[in-house]
C-alpha cells in the first residue's frame, strides 16, 4: 500500500510515486500492475522520485514503462515530476535537476502549468543508439514486414527511430510501430516516431513508445523527430510539434547541442494503491 499522484502532459500519463516521504521499492511486476488500465491505476509510465544527498534541488528519477520494463529517459515525465517537486515544496528552486541512469535532466518551472526540460545532446553513432549498422548515416533502410522503411536512428538516453510520412493521421502506427520496436536491428528495442513535416517550423507527430504502445504525447519522441528533421535540413531551430494530445515546443540548434522540450503539465488525481503484488517485492 502506498500513496501516488496521477499526472499527465497532453495525455501522456504517469503515476508519480514519492519515495521522499514514504519508504518502498517496486519490482517490475508491481510497476506493470500499477500501469494496467483495467486492474491498476493505469498509465504510460510509472515515475519514482527520491531525494539525493547532493542538494535540495537534485533528485533521483526512476522510470518503469507500462509493461514493467525500465526506461532511462522520459521527457514529459521529467516535466511532470519537476512540477510535482516544486508544488510540493520539495524544491524552492525553479531549476530542478533529475538524475537518471543515463545522466542529468535539467528542468525549469516556467509558470503554474508549463515546464521545460533539457534532454542533453543526441547521439547518432549506431553503437550508442544502439542500432545495428555498418556505418553512421543520416538515414537507414530497414526491412519491416517485407516493406523497405527509411528511418533516422538516434539516442536521447533512449533509442528512437523516426519515419517521415506524408500524413501522420494515416500512418500505420499500430502495425509498423511494434514491428520496428522489436526489430532485430534495435537490440534494446526502440521508440518509433511518424513525422509529417508541415513547414520548416511545424510538424505533426505520432509515436509508438517502447514498452507502452502509442501515446498521446511523447516528449523525447517529439525531440527525436525535430532532431531527425534538423539533420536532414528540413526544419529550423524552434519547432511546434503537434501530437494527438496537443502541442509541444522543441528547440535544437544542431549537432553537438542539447535539445530543449517545453509544454504543459497537469494533475489528474491522487490516491492510495492496494494490490496483491505489493511494494517491497
Amino acid at each position: 500500500m502506498f500513496k501516488f499522484t496521477k499526472m499527465h502532459a497532453l495525455g501522456n500519463d504517469f503515476v508519480v510515486i514519492d519515495r521522499i516521504e514514504q519508504e518502498l521499492s517496486l519490482s517490475a511486476d508491481t510497476a506493470a500492475a500499477i500501469a494496467n488500465r483495467r486492474t491498476g491505476i493505469g498509465c504510460d509510465q510509472v515515475l519514482i522520485v527520491s531525494r539525493l544527498p547532493e542538494g535540495n534541488s537534485k533528485f533521483g528519477f526512476h522510470i518503469f514503462n507500462n509493461d514493467g520494463s525500465v526506461s532511462a529517459q522520459c521527457g514529459n515525465g521529467a516535466r511532470c515530476l519537476a512540477r510535482f517537486l516544486f508544488d510540493r515544496d520539495y524544491s524552492a528552486d525553479k531549476n530542478i535537476v533529475l538524475e537518471t541512469t543515463e545522466g542529468l535532466l535539467h528542468c525549469q518551472i516556467i509558470d503554474d502549468t508549463n515546464v521545460c526540460v533539457t534532454l542533453g545532446v543526441p547521439q547518432f553513432d549506431p553503437l550508442q543508439v544502439p542500432f545495428v549498422a555498418d556505418r553512421q548515416a543520416l538515414q537507414y533502410e530497414v526491412d519491416v514486414n517485407g516493406t523497405n522503411c527509411k528511418i533516422s536512428a538516434l539516442s536521447l538516453g533512449n533509442p528512437h527511430a523516426i519515419i517521415q510520412v506524408e500524413d501522420a493521421s494515416r500512418a500505420d502506427v499500430a502495425t509498423i510501430g511494434p514491428a520496428l520496436e522489436h526489430h532485430p536491428r534495435f537490440p534494446e528495442r526502440t521508440n518509433v516516431g511518424f513525422m509529417e513535416i508541415v513547414s520548416r517550423k511545424e510538424i505533426r507527430l505520432r509515436v509508438h513508445e517502447r514498452g507502452a504502445g502509442e501515446t498521446l504525447a511523447c516528449g523525447s519522441g517529439a525531440c527525436a523527430a525535430v532532431i531527425a528533421g534538423g539533420t536532414l535540413e528540413l526544419l529550423d531551430k524552434d519547432i511546434e510539434v503537434h501530437v494527438p494530445g496537443g502541442r509541444l515546443n522543441v528547440s535544437w540548434a544542431g549537432v553537438g547541442h542539447e535539445v530543449h522540450l517545453a509544454g504543459p503539465t497537469a494533475y489528474a488525481f491522487e490516491g492510495i494503491f492496494h494490490n496483491s503484488v505489493t511494494a517491497g517485492n
